[in-house]
């Protein structure tokens, strides 16, 4: 889930009306052209007057954003790390389940005021549950009670993979009761999936 602007783009000779997208590792355009633009393939991001001026391995292009174009290049520029993008404070407390990702464990472990990657916390301000299949979305009942009333359940799992799909993650949160409000990227390898009680159950 990025920001989307209806905006005009200049690449390549050509002009365009359509949509860009600002995702958490690229940009995206669709108009009479399209354009998918890595954040690791970029040379240089500035904003100038309103535009928003990238320059890449393969081209470059002009998006009149606005207002926005300091803020997207700001982003650009300074793109958030897994652990922002998941929520994750100090003082928080944080568990986790069946995910041996060492750097993710270590940086959570850091900010954590209690931690546990063997058995789920009570009040847990976030639970991460690792599912590499279908059957193992059974286990999110189980966890539901140890979350705080605002806390949040996100269930990492790997991407492309005919085991489980996203849709697989959907049904599972929602016929547990949840609401699912935010998709992050959790890896190269792997998406994250971030789920809520309904307001009028916390």
């Amino acid at each position: 889930m990025g920001s989307e602007i209806l905006c005009t783009a200049r690449s390549g000779g050509k002009t365009s009306r359509g949509k860009a997208l600002l995702e958490t590792s690229e940009i995206i355009f669709r108009g009479d052209f399209r354009l998918k633009i890595p954040f690791a393939a970029l040379r240089s991001a500035l904003a100038k007057n309103g535009e928003l001026h990238l320059k890449w391995t393969e081209g470059d292009a002009v998006f009149e954003l606005g207002d926005y174009a300091a803020k997207w290049a700001d982003k650009i520029l300074h793109p958030k790390s897994t652990t922002e993008k998941l929520g994750i404070k100090p003082v928080q407390v944080i568990s986790v389940r069946a995910i041996n990702d060492r750097t993710f464990l270590r940086d959570v472990q850091k900010q954590a005021s209690a931690f546990s990657k063997t058995k789920p916390l009570k009040n847990s301000d976030l639970i991460f549950l690792g599912a590499s299949e279908s059957a193992d979305l059974g286990g999110i009942g189980d966890l539901i009670p140890f979350l705080a009333p605002a806390g949040a359940l996100w269930i990492v799992y790997p991407k492309g993979k005919k085991e489980i799909r996203e849709t697989d993650v959907l049904a599972a949160g929602r016929a547990a009761g949840l609401t699912d409000v935010k998709v992050v990227k959790f890896s190269e390898t792997h998406t994250a999936l971030k789920f809520v009680r309904p307001k009028a159950r916390r």
